[in-house]
């Protein structure tokens, strides 16, 4: 993949809550950490429901990573792929191979799904009473995967070994828990500090950022 050519899809402006926490971010994280050079889509607001990112995406969602041509999309899907071409972000043994990639599914499919809920009581549900009765339930279901994390992370460094692509997964998840949820993990709370101030995070956080403030008074005078 290295000597590929890559491309990444990426909007040019979304809202200030949703700023450095889209997806894109994790794909130009792992390219970044791997040394991969990519190109990057920028698309505007809209763009995603037409058909031709469509074909490349059905459910109209950002990222894709197009590699040569053809597409993959799902940023679990494309950060894995990503890995296994890479130097960086995946070990040589099998075993501790293995224990990277249950703990990539781990982080979308165990800890991702009662976040996410969370985002969308706080963020999207336009019934606010309704919501906030909902929320504390979700937000026990999240405190007890969050409990069983920090268990089993400890005062280590990464999730599984040395840095993997499972601390990019991890990371990305954990930056989205509410900040009244988070503040009680103090190892998780470093755990992100200690990966976010990556010089790969932070490019990657630039890259994404910079056009949200080039359209920003575009977009903001058309609201």
């Amino acid at each position: 993949m290295k000597d590929s050519k890559l491309t990444v899809t990426a909007f040019d402006w979304v809202p200030a809550f949703a700023q450095g926490h889209v997806r894109d971010l994790r794909v130009r994280w792992a390219l970044e950490e791997a040394g991969f050079p990519y190109q990057v889509e920028v698309m505007t607001q809209g763009a995603q429901k037409h058909p031709s990112h469509l074909r490349r995406q059905p459910f109209g969602q950002i990222p894709t990573l197009e590699i040569d041509g053809r597409t993959l999309f799902e940023s679990g899907a494309i950060l894995w792929r990503i890995a296994e071409t890479s130097d960086t972000l995946l070990p040589q043994d099998p075993a501790a191979c293995d224990r990277v990639l249950a703990w990539v599914f781990a982080a979308l499919n165990t800890l991702e799904p009662p976040v996410g809920m969370l985002a969308m009581l706080d963020l999207f549900i336009k019934d606010k009473e309704a919501a906030a009765r909902i929320r504390p339930e979700i937000a026990s279901a999240a405190r007890d995967m969050l409990d069983k994390l920090a268990a089993v992370l400890g005062p280590e460094p990464h999730i599984a070994g040395g840095f993997s692509v499972a601390d990019i997964v991890l990371t990305t998840v954990l930056r989205d828990v509410p900040d009244d949820l988070i503040a009680g993990y103090p190892t998780l709370r470093a755990y992100v500090d200690r990966h976010t101030a990556r010089p790969a995070f932070r490019a990657a956080l630039e890259g994404q950022m910079k056009p949200f403030l080039e359209n920003a008074a575009r977009y903001e005078a058309a609201g």
